[in-house]
């Protein structure tokens, strides 16, 4: 079974099954997608419910759904009937990677568990998406993106920072998950290319998250005794935040001693002393230095700061919105956005942020409406006329 010849990239050749949906596992597989895979979403007769969350130019092609499931298939199957079954494991014998997001009950109970798909094809990668391991005594429970941000310590941190226990404002569990389900795939694929082996992998949002926020978090619970709190210290201080300007804000980060000195040297504050010489000075009272910084940068203007601080090599930006992002200079220096025909008119997607020499990955094509692919990919099973 060959793939269509507009796949391009890393992925050309592989082929993939996907029966996620929201957002965490359809990351995953769009960027699988991006980068050349041929992904086969299998959808229910009633859709992805991401199909509708969202403003979109026509029904069923919300922003969030058309993002995250471009350049894929679909097909519409009815799990629960002999057909559809039958037709998901023709497709199983012709695919590399196998991914879901059911609970693990209830994949078993259709008949699709591991142990299932992989005697149709041992070769197989099989990842599971679930909000917690299998492992542990939360297996099969609910997980959504505001919960687990809650769990694995966001809002206490935030908390920390601002006062008030709060989200990020962005659905940070579900797509770190996704990127987590993407290189856990991948090193499974590395693994069966180097073996022949094929196996199962597991990635949950929970897990995975633990992990991400204890990069920095850990810190002086890593030790035996511990030495401090789960919390890095700078990262939660209450007065890292934008600088407020005599006319508005700006970002800056007047960190390393080279950033510090060319400042002092720069600005002249008038509180500036040896007790801040170093880093390591600093670090220990960082929130005073936050302070101090935060009383300088009302003296002057925006436009002024982000002059001074470009001279001075210090990092810095403007705040931006999400919306400035589509006509960013260098997003479109770089070609950072792909503008695809679809049926209901152009969209302009975010590209590919990795850049590859020799098999660069781009938007493979539209997001398919409902089962738009369902007749395509039954023919070439050889189960449709």
């Amino acid at each position: 079974m060959t793939e269509p010849a507009k796949h391009t990239g890393p992925l050309a050749g592989i082929r993939v099954v996907d029966l996620t949906s929201v957002v965490f596992g359809p990351y995953a597989t769009q960027i699988m997608a991006d980068m050349g895979a041929d992904v086969i979403k299998i959808e229910p007769p009633a859709g992805d419910n991401t199909r509708w969350i969202s403003a979109g130019p026509a029904p069923g092609m919300g922003g969030v759904y058309v993002n995250v499931n471009r350049g894929k298939r679909s097909v519409v199957l009815d799990l629960g009937s002999a057909e559809g079954k039958a037709a998901l494991r023709a497709l199983v014998a012709t695919a590399d990677v196998f991914i879901h997001s059911m609970r693990g009950k209830a994949i078993a109970k259709l008949g699709f568990d591991y142990a299932a798909v992989s005697a149709i094809n041992p070769r197989i990668i099989y990842t599971n998406c679930y909000g917690y391991s299998r492992r542990g005594p939360q297996a099969d429970e609910p997980a959504y993106d505001d919960t687990i941000q809650a769990e694995c310590g966001i809002t206490h941190v935030q908390r920390l920072m601002t006062g008030t226990p709060g989200y990020v404002a962005t659905i940070m569990a579900d797509k770190v998950a996704g990127l987590s389900a993407l290189y856990s795939t991948m090193m499974a694929l590395f693994h069966r290319e180097r073996t022949g082996e094929g196996q199962e992998v597991e990635v949950t949002m929970f897990e995975a998250m633990a992990s991400f926020m204890l990069v920095e978090h850990a810190n002086g619970r890593l030790f035996d005794p511990p030495l401090g709190p789960a919390n890095y210290h700078r990262a939660v201080e209450p007065n890292r935040a934008p600088y407020q300007t005599s006319d508005g804000y700006v970002a800056a980060l007047v960190y390393n001693d080279k950033h510090w000195n060319a400042f002092i040297d720069a600005v002249k504050p008038a509180w500036a002393s040896e007790e801040f010489a170093t880093l390591e000075l600093r670090a220990k009272q960082i929130g005073r230095v936050y302070g101090l910084l935060g009383e300088t940068f009302l003296q002057r203007t925006t436009a002024e700061w982000l002059e001074l601080l470009q001279r001075l090599n210090i990092p810095c930006s403007p705040l931006r919105s999400t919306d400035e992002l589509f006509e960013n200079p260098q997003l479109k220096e770089i070609g950072f956005f792909e503008t695809v025909e679809t049926s209901t008119g152009p969209v302009t997607f975010p590209g590919v942020p990795s850049w590859f020499s020799k098999t660069p990955g781009k938007v493979a094509g539209p997001a398919p409406t409902l089962g738009e692919h369902t007749e395509e990919v039954l023919r070439e099973l050889g189960l449709a006329g």
